[in-house]
């Protein structure tokens, strides 16, 4: 028994929420000094601002009726918080036409709770051409719901090239699934922004997943899938993607650089600390995924550890498992629970399951229900019960409906059944296919047919090709073929092995070979034996009978339909095993074909067993022969008992012979039972002369 302890669709299950501070004020702060160093016309920067006997320089020069020096003077006051100290000399500035104050003053405003005070002096700046102002008011107008308004100074900010105002209109674009908001996205993650550069990457990966769908392929899967049993457990992330919205930027003070905030690099941050870019594709052209993993890189390099997170897996579906780790322990580092999950994941696939239960251990103390199902798993597997359960309930508790399936299969596998029905039920009321899927074998397995059919029909529906299985088996049951037929193609239609062969000697039966051999080609490519051998019949029907192989002709090659008889019969295939023998044996190979029928015999193949029992014979050795036939005789070959009676009149044994005569008799064929009939009446004249 397996359990869901994998990464099942870690990502891709993830709710995305959007955060609201409510601070617009803090929205412009990060710009506020760009605008003062525009105002005043000195050319000074954060570091002059900030220099010793900087303030009282400015507040001199103020005093004497200096514009820029009250601008940048009222800037330094509420960067510090002194709301009361800077307001004087920002409205004095301000009644001067200083644009970087009139901006400051609607942020000192805002921040005392006259909002729309605040946005009257925004406006002001903006006409005068502030991008930072122009941003702040359209962060302004969408939280009162005053969309155009919004889009109109967000789209200002954003064309003077004001990073913030770019992913501001980007966010209000997506809001309403407007193709435009990828060009802005991308204009504020060209200047550094990261959770632009994050969202940019977020769409690009959506896209790229949406053309490898339309292409027929898989496209990039971020989690794992684990099968239990023949129950396939299907999984969800513990938590989702927080992106922030933007409505609420990160609280700073009045500062004296553009582009700051959310979308600036990590503080301490070097240039250097940007990561290599990911490797693109031929021809030095960059697909759909490579271009979102280089942006997932810039944003991850700035400190974004969602970002991380999504590179890694990336990177791991490459085969990168190298730098994969690399950025998983980044992001795990920082925080991020299911990077630790697919650390743990990583390790384990590497062979260092201890290293791997530590980072598990780690994310599941974080609330990450994932990985505490692979604790769970691990400690299943170990034999430790009672340590089990209590993960899988810790992943129940988090949230992750796969604790409560996990459960059911705990126990399940301890035959605990009313327990394990107690668990699938709350799994399957939850939306777990699979969960149901189990509920209705279980229920199935205790005679009740009728409880069983609506969970395995909403299993079905769901999507659990298990359970279209099961129902076709449930209607077979029932003797309606066609019911059954309609739910085994459509299982066979996702890939399920057994429900194609089903279809596919449902076809033979109908007389339909170019259907049924497309369906049997299909289950015996995914590893069924006994479709392997219907196949190989069927293609073997097509060829006329081989003749004996002539003197210095060399030995035919096989063919496919031999390959298939070989591919079925190696994976113990008991009437493949005799067929190869036979074949072999057609083309002279003696030895294979003893091998084979050998196989088959031991196997218990009653057919092999004769067959073995005539090569024996053949070479002399009556005896070991003997011992064959008899086993086959005794499984019920007519053949077999013929010869064990010929063998025992040669041999003078009249009273053996003549009991294995009445087997052939009783066991046929009809010619079998003639020769055998006539034998033992001769037998019987012997011993009544």
């Amino acid at each position: 028994m397996e359990f869901m302890g994998d990464r099942a669709t870690l990502l891709e299950t993830g709710r995305f929420v959007q955060r609201h501070a409510g601070n617009v004020a803090d929205a412009t702060s990060s710009a506020i000094a760009a605008d003062n160093v525009d105002g005043a016309g000195s050319g000074g920067s954060a570091d002059s601002v900030e220099t010793a006997g900087a303030e009282a320089r400015h507040r001199r020069a103020a005093e004497s009726g200096d514009t820029a020096s009250m601008s940048v003077l009222g800037a330094l006051l509420l960067r510090r918080g002194d709301l009361d100290g800077a307001e004087p000399y920002l409205r004095a500035a301000t009644a001067e036409g200083d644009r970087a104050a009139a901006n400051n003053l609607g942020v000192l405003l805002h921040q005392r709770g006259y909002a729309d005070e605040a946005a009257g002096w925004w406006r002001i700046a903006a006409v005068a051409g502030s991008a930072a102002a122009a941003h702040a008011l359209g962060r302004h107008f969408r939280e009162r719901g005053d969309e155009p308004a919004a889009e109109y100074w967000l789209r200002q900010s954003a064309e003077q090239g004001h990073a913030l105002g770019a992913y501001a209109l980007a966010d209000l674009l997506e809001h309403r699934s407007d193709v435009g908001a990828e060009r802005w996205l991308r204009a504020a993650a060209e200047q550094g922004h990261r959770e632009a550069a994050y969202r940019l990457a977020r769409a690009l990966e959506r896209r790229a997943a949406e053309e490898a769908r339309a292409g027929g392929d898989m496209g990039l899967v971020l989690g794992r899938t684990q099968n239990a049993a023949r129950v396939q457990a299907q999984g969800r992330a513990g938590g989702g993607d927080m992106v922030p919205a933007v409505g609420a930027p990160s609280a700073t003070s009045a500062t004296s650089g553009a582009g700051g905030g959310a979308g600036g690099p990590a503080a301490g941050a070097p240039a250097s600390a940007v990561a290599a870019p990911v490797a693109g594709g031929e021809g030095g052209e960059l697909s759909v995924l490579d271009e979102a993993a280089q942006w997932y890189q810039q944003a991850a390099a700035r400190g974004h550890q969602r970002a991380a997170l999504h590179l890694g897996a990336i990177l791991e579906k490459r085969g990168e498992l190298k730098e994969a780790g690399r950025w998983y322990l980044t992001s795990a580092k920082d925080g991020e629970a299911r990077a630790a999950c697919a650390l743990g994941f990583l390790l384990r696939d590497a062979g260092d399951e201890e290293s791997a239960a530590v980072w598990w251990l780690r994310a599941a103390q974080d609330g990450d229900g994932n990985a505490a199902n692979a604790l769970g798993a691990l400690h299943a597997a170990r034999g430790e019960q009672q340590t089990a359960e209590r993960w899988y309930r810790a992943a129940m508790d988090a949230g992750d409906v796969n604790g409560a399936y996990n459960l059911g299969l705990l126990c399940a596998a301890q035959d605990r059944t009313p327990q394990a029905e107690q668990w699938y039920r709350r799994a399957a009321y939850a939306g777990h296919r699979e969960a149901a899927n189990a509920l209705a074998v279980l229920l199935l397995q205790a005679g009740d047919a009728t409880g069983a059919e609506p969970w395995f029909s909403k299993a079905a529906e769901a999507g659990s090709v298990d359970a279209a299985f099961n129902l076709g088996i449930l209607y077979v049951g029932r003797d309606d073929d066609r019911t059954a037929l309609s739910w085994y193609e459509r299982a066979a239609a996702a890939g399920h092995t057994e429900a194609a062969l089903q279809v596919g000697i449902a076809l033979l039966r109908d007389g339909d070979e170019q259907a049924a051999e497309r369906h049997l080609r299909c289950a015996a490519g995914g590893g069924s034996a006994e479709a392997a051998f219907r196949l190989a019949t069927v293609l073997d029907s097509r060829q006329p009978p081989p003749g004996p192989p002539a003197l210095g002709e060399p030995m035919a090659e096989k063919s496919e339909c031999e390959e298939w008889y070989e591919r079925a019969a190696e994976q113990g295939h008991r009437r493949a095993q005799v067929r190869v023998g036979m074949l072999a044996a057609t083309r002279g190979d003696m030895a294979d074909a003893a091998r084979w029928y050998r196989e088959a015999a031991e196997a218990g193949s009653r057919n092999g067993a004769f067959n073995l029992g005539l090569l024996l014979a053949r070479e002399g050795n009556e005896r070991e022969a003997a011992l064959w036939w008899a086993r086959a005789a005794r499984a019920g070959h007519g053949r077999a008992a013929l010869r064990l009676a010929l063998l025992a009149a040669r041999r003078g044994e009249l009273t053996e012979g003549q009991r294995w005569c009445a087997r052939a008799v009783e066991l046929g064929p009809a010619e079998v039972a003639e020769r055998a009939a006539r034998l033992r009446d001769a037998l019987h004249q012997e011993l009544t002369a």
